[in-house]
């Protein structure tokens, strides 16, 4: 997982990098055809289709690719399209600079990159015919190498692959889309779109040899095996071990250095990859990147440069080895064992040595350009050394090319990434990132204002104030960091100056570790050991949050929603509400990335604020949604993946409209879902869609709803598996799924999910063997728990070490099961857990991501648990703790707030995005129930039923099976 983007982004340095310059070449070249009358064409996205009108696509076959530069890319397009054009063939380009700049970018997906012009021959033999043509027409242009496909011929731009014509998809057993062809027997099989040419087993291979059959390793620039057979040799002297990470620009290796016997890191750089206008690529950065390594090499201040060489057109470098960790880690690993706030001491002592590194650097006549935590290791010693010095430039580099917009997000300096002049004060800049990210252990990451209303000094301001509650930073530390990273560049303060503010504070003595820090509270240990149904207060009159702060939640609340409104677009047939996923295409209704999860904290929205607009917004969501399950009904059953998610989103805007035909459109969905699936989980399987049935049996009292999720109990009581020490369920090892084979611990895939639907049920229904398996799950949980006098937390799956405590597998959603276990049975081993993981998630607030599966957003869900349901004030101030860390991340647009992903981009979703947090601080300004839980239904239900500790509604399904 990604916390926020790290990687270095790099933008075409060119006035003209709009739509006109591909659009004006493809009308000349319309202009100049036979019949251009005949010739349809069509935007969608970034691509423009070429096609003759009424033209019949084949749904499959060998398809053509050509790559093409930024500064090619014209060229080439006018050359393929008059051949395209001449021969009738359907094609589709990518229409503006900026869309081929980032196609070629040196962090796209290896699958997709390089493919600016693909075409469709109209048969296998006109494929072969279409490829030559193209290849003589384009002979002698630049352009990247398409890794998913094979080039007609050496050094062509032509290349071609199997695949769909038409994008016919599927959504998988995962719930994301994936693109389907057929096989021989007519079963649909996913065309895999992956880094090399791996064409399906059944077809044959139309095209001429043309010298491409010798067998490449993947990415390694023609490399040849070494005589013992184990090894790969590049530069004739460098024996590679292993592929440390592959990218679009090239690999990462470690090697032996077979003249000297010493360890090295090998980087690599493909032609033609991550191009700007003026012709410069990754090849350029690495030849940058040697020379600032010659110029420092005897300062041990990076590693030392072996040599830079060129094998098969690719341009490789050795440098020495640097053992140690990167900053990266080290930072947060820190945080991990010293603990909050016991950190602050060897934090203290890394920011002086970064202070010192960039002023020896700098008196050596270097700008590094990319100084962030991604580009330092850290050796054994503590000593830290920068890497990756590809952006940096010494006083010897020639400066007549603009210089390059170029950096990595929330640690450039903002006039760097515009391309400003290269000064050393944008280094400053970089400094301060990297300092804050030393002391906080997240990137001081802000999505612009638009237009700006707010100095970056004042967003990093309260940025840290937030971050650095109760550390007690001295205010001299903090005017050094937001001096480093002032909007000026004269303004900024310099890396002496800096060191010298350092230089005069000591932390406070903490213990070393965490073990050793007293009890957060013995009187909520007493208490639980006393009796769980006890409420607890720490302070005996809670903790009030102060009025500015419960002012700045309704504020953004309200600019949430905004968003919300204005980002809609129902009539797109493909998203709803804009989304941003590194896991793949995502299905647009579901609630964790789509639709469902935004309409349903738009209707808590309505519910809490009466705000007069949300009635239409939610009716036209609602409809929109069903209106693409009639379309595309080929879906999964899972609540937060699947069909279950999407009904109980539609029947609750439904209810909050008052509108039975809505409320029948939802619960005719319902009727479609299985009771049971392959898969046990909460977000995929079994256990969602029964604790979907128990909401939907609360909402309707329709008995048909009770007995689904009876049988989805039953699926479950039959599927568990026994081990040694405990009970697991496991998804089945032939699904189609990602998670095929795989038992793990927390609440999204594994044994928590799973209780905690078992115990709501045994709770409603009084299944007996249901509250037992839920006990022997509590059990199994507590077995594989880390525990110390201060913290409770999990790992993945049995044996791992412990995550970081999210809902998805960590502390947050597995204690979230434990403190409905420990009030619903009275055990106090499991409130007692319950109560270690909401300090070890207090502990973790420094983590970045905001959103609710990884992020903070759904850590402050679970401490609202713990304050609901035991009455534990100081859960009540942890969570607004965490809500004033995620309020400062918040960036202004025309009046609406938005916040960054996992990616640092702005989605809409639950899972992720602005809608995930929304839920959050609605919960926390108006005390609501946590929405796709059991406990949602019970604050609207018929007050007939009584409510039981856990939120189900007992006693009115009906006694059940009983053990």
């Amino acid at each position: 997982m990604v916390d926020f983007n790290l990687s270095v982004f790099t933008a075409a340095s060119a006035a003209d990098s709009g739509d006109a310059a591909l659009m004006d070449v493809l009308t000349g070249a319309l202009g100049r055809a036979s019949a251009p009358e005949r010739w349809a064409t069509a935007r969608t996205g970034i691509w423009c289709s070429v096609a003759p009108e009424g033209m019949p696509r084949r749904p499959q076959g060998w398809k053509l690719h050509v790559s093409a530069t930024p500064a090619s890319a014209p060229e080439v397009l006018g050359r393929c399209a008059a051949v395209l054009l001449e021969a009738g063939s359907a094609f589709k380009f990518a229409a503006s600079i900026d869309s081929v700049v980032a196609l070629n970018g040196r962090n796209t997906s290896r699958g997709h990159s390089g493919k600016f012009i693909t075409i469709y021959p109209d048969s296998d033999a006109e494929a072969v015919r279409l490829a030559a043509e193209l290849d003589r027409a384009t002979a002698g242009l630049p352009g990247p190498r398409i890794l998913s496909d094979r080039p007609y011929s050496r050094d062509s731009l032509v290349h071609y692959r199997y695949g769909a014509f038409i994008e016919e998809r599927q959504i998988t057993n995962d719930g994301f889309y994936a693109w389907m062809i057929l096989d021989p027997d007519g079963n649909p099989v996913e065309d895999r779109r992956i880094g090399r040419y791996v064409p399906p087993s059944w077809v044959s291979c139309p095209f001429p040899d043309n010298g491409m059959s010798i067998t490449r390793r993947e990415g390694d620039g023609g490399a040849r095996s070494g005589g013992d057979g184990n090894k790969v040799m590049i530069g004739s002297r460098f024996a590679v071990r292993e592929a440390i990470r592959h990218s679009n620009k090239g690999g990462v290796y470690r090697a032996v250095d077979t003249e000297t016997g010493e360890p090295v890191v090998i980087k690599e750089a493909r032609p033609h990859v991550d191009a700007d206008l003026q012709g410069r690529d990754t090849r350029e950065r690495l030849r940058a990147e040697f020379r600032a390594l010659e110029a420092i090499q005897d300062l041990e201040l990076a590693p030392h440069p072996v040599r830079l060489f060129t094998q098969s057109g690719h341009l490789f470098l050795a440098q020495e080895m640097i053992p140690g960790t990167a900053l990266r880690e080290w930072a947060p690993d820190l945080i991990g064992e010293a603990g909050w706030g016991p950190h602050l001491a060897p934090a203290l002592g890394m920011a002086r040595r970064l202070a010192d590194l960039m002023i020896r650097a700098h008196a050596a006549g270097l700008i590094v350009r990319d100084f962030n935590p991604n580009n330092i290791m850290v050796r054994p010693d503590g000593t830290p050394v920068m890497i990756d010095l590809e952006l940096a430039v010494t006083g010897d580099d020639p400066q007549e090319e603009p210089p390059l917009a170029a950096g990595t997000p929330a640690f450039a300096a903002p006039e760097q990434m515009k391309g400003a002049p290269i000064r050393a004060a944008a280094d400053y800049f970089s400094l301060g990132a990297t300092l804050c990210y030393v002391f906080t252990g997240a990137p001081p990451y802000f999505l612009p204002d638009s237009p700006p209303a707010r100095s970056l000094t004042d967003r990093l301001t309260e940025w840290l104030t937030a971050r650095t509650q109760g550390l007690g930073l001295p205010a001299s530390l903090t005017e050094a960091l937001t001096g480093l990273m002032a909007d000026e560049p004269e303004h900024r303060w310099t890396p002496e100056r800096a060191r010298e503010a350092m230089a005069g504070w000591t932390p406070a003595s903490q213990p070393e570790h965490p073990e050793d820090l007293p009890d957060p509270d013995r009187r909520v240990t007493e208490a639980i050991d006393a009796g769980i149904g006890e409420a607890i207060d720490d302070s005996g009159e809670g903790h009030p949050e102060p009025q500015w702060l419960r002012e700045a939640c309704d504020e953004t609340v309200e600019g949430i929603t905004d968003f919300l409104l204005a980002s809609m677009e129902p009539e797109s047939a493909l998203a709803l509400w804009p989304a941003s996923c590194a896991h793949g295409a995502l299905d647009p209704c579901s609630l964790q990335h789509g639709a469902a999860g935004c309409l349903g904290a738009l209707v808590q929205c309505y519910r809490l604020t009466a705000d007069a607009r949300l009635p239409q917004a939610i009716d036209v969501a609602a409809r929109w949604i069903l209106k693409r399950l009639e379309e595309d009904a080929k879906r999964q059953s899972g609540l937060y993946y699947g069909t279950a998610g999407t009904a109980w989103s539609m029947l609750e805007a439904g209810l909050a409209l008052g509108d039975d035909g809505l409320v029948e459109d939802a619960l005719a969905v319902a009727d479609r879902l299985p009771s049971a699936v392959a898969s046990p989980d909460m977000t995929h399987g079994t256990a969602g869609i029964g604790v979907t049935a128990l909401h939907l049996w609360a909402r309707t009292r329709e008995a048909r709803f009770a007995e689904r999720a009876g049988a989805a109990a039953d699926a479950l009581v039959g599927s568990v598996e026994e081990r040694p020490g405990g009970i697991v369920w496991r998804t089945p090892a032939d699904l189609d799924s990602k998670l095929a084979g795989e038992t793990y611990l927390g609440f999204a895939h594994g044994v928590a999910g799973v209780g905690y639907f078992l115990l709501a049920y045994a709770e409603a229904a009084g299944r007996a063997d249901c509250r037992e398996l839920a006990v022997r799950a509590g059990e199994s949980l507590l077995g594989e728990a880390v525990i110390t006098r201060r913290s409770a937390m999990w790992g993945a799956r049995a044996g791992d070490a412990p995550t970081a405590p999210y809902w998805c597998h960590g502390a947050s959603g597995i204690a979230s099961f434990l403190v409905r276990l420990g009030l619903a049975t009275g055990d106090a081993r499991f409130a007692r857990a319950a109560d270690l993981s909401a300090q070890a998630v207090t502990d973790h607030a420094w983590r970045p991501v905001l959103g609710q599966c990884h992020g903070l957003s759904g850590t402050g869900d679970f401490l609202l648990d713990m304050a609901s349901l035991t009455g534990g004030a100081r859960h009540r101030a942890a969570a607004w703790r965490l809500g004033r860390i995620i309020l400062a991340y918040g960036a202004h647009r025309d009046g609406r707030i938005v916040f960054p992903d996992e990616r640092g981009e702005i989605s809409a979703t639950w899972g992720d995005g602005v809608s995930g947090i929304l839920g959050f601080l609605l919960r926390l300004r108006y005390g609501s129930p946590r929405l796709w839980t059991a406990d949602a239904a019970t604050a609207d239900a018929d007050g007939s039923a009584g409510a039981s500790p856990n939120g189900a509604v007992a006693g009115t399904i009906g006694s059940g099976r009983t053990a």
